[in-house]
């Protein structure tokens, strides 16, 4: 949203101090994220400083600048015959039946969307083992995937195989590449403090907080609700966690008086952390104000909000923390995937000297 006015020194200085006000050096102006909301605050703001308002360009729908046709991603999936349509649906009441989540519901059917363009109007009793590969080496070639990916193609075909009769192939012979074994980035407990320290916004720094200190994933710090805080018992309810799990983590003392402010200065509804309209506050927001906290931070890795719940789980490591209470606290599955941060926290690495020395 462009704020535009008659330059002076008065007027600029009362903009410049509205919260959230920002500068755009390539459309060299002023500008406010986009929202009804938003724009009645404004309003308000700028009567009681005695500034007229110039209304014509809201009224004539010049807010936001206008969009092309949106092309529609059920493209490809019209292109399938009255047969590929059949098979996409029931894939998809199939995989919903086993609860999978909707983003993986998505992944999965736009893959074999891809696989019935691919194979046309063959049965699949034509479709070999052989065919299969070609598609996937194809696929995968050609759009450039990530291992990720790879892996997940592979899962939406055997799950297509174990929904559909296909005498023509052998679903266990499909194999998943293995997955790279990368040790992730961890930041040191003196960039985590600079990083919170260089996020002056209280909501961002609150997001940032609670995602170190508690070890959460994105996704569940952003469907966090009021309700979920324990502020008596310094603990924090995850509903629904990765693997439809939920489990308790903890509210470290420091981030209190934080969150408190919080609650105070933005009132929230149900949703903790909430978006400028209300609803749920989006990833890329995080991400962005993250990347821009890092800057101001002097980091130079490549930091992530996973990052900040790597960094959580190897300073536990390091400060002694069993690694059944990190799995625990983290919601791993599998002690395994726990591990990962025995290679990374450097307790015990201090305590080798080397040979030189």
């Amino acid at each position: 949203m462009k704020v535009d006015f008659t330059p002076s020194a008065g007027v600029r200085d009362y903009i410049e101090k509205y919260p959230g006000m920002r500068w755009s050096k390539t459309h060299r102006c002023h500008f406010l994220p986009y929202g009804k909301r938003a724009l009645h605050q404004l309003f308000i703001y700028l009567r009681q400083g005695g500034f007229y308002v110039d209304y014509s360009a809201i009224k004539s729908g010049k807010t936001r600048p206008e969009k092309g046709p949106r092309k529609k991603r059920s493209s490809k999936r019209e292109s399938l015959d009255e047969n590929g349509r059949r098979m996409y649906e029931e894939y998809k009441a199939y995989l919903e039946g086993l609860r999978h989540s909707k983003s993986t519901i998505t992944v999965y059917t736009n893959f074999i969307v891809e696989f019935l363009i691919y194979v046309g109007t063959k049965s699949l009793d034509e479709v070999t083992n052989a065919v299969v590969q070609r598609f996937v080496e194809r696929l995968i070639s050609g759009k450039n995937y990530s291992l990720s990916s790879h892996r997940q193609l592979i899962s939406a075909i055997k799950h297509f195989g174990d929904r559909f009769d296909w005498s023509g192939i052998e679903v266990t012979l499909l194999k998943r590449p293995n997955r790279r074994k990368r040790l992730p980035v961890v930041l040191s407990q003196q960039e985590v403090i600079s990083l919170l320290r260089n996020t002056a916004n209280l909501k961002h720094r609150t997001a940032l907080a609670l995602l170190y200190s508690a070890g959460m994933r994105i996704s569940e710090l952003l469907s966090l609700r009021k309700a979920d805080i324990d502020l008596d018992r310094r603990q924090i309810r995850i509903v629904k966690g990765k693997g439809r799990k939920d489990r308790y983590v903890i509210l470290a003392e420091s981030v209190v008086p934080l969150l408190n402010n919080y609650l105070l200065t933005y009132n929230p509804g149900d949703l903790l952390i909430e978006g400028a309209k209300g609803g749920p506050y989006s990833a890329g927001s995080v991400r962005s104000f993250l990347k821009r906290a890092c800057k101001r931070a002097g980091i130079k890795k490549h930091v992530t909000p996973h990052t900040l719940r790597h960094s959580y789980a190897t300073h536990l490591m390091e400060n002694g923390v069993n690694l059944r209470h990190v799995q625990e606290l983290l919601g791993h599955s599998k002690p395994e995937t726990t591990m990962i941060y025995t290679h990374i926290a450097k307790k015990d690495l201090l305590q080798i000297r080397s040979p030189l020395d």
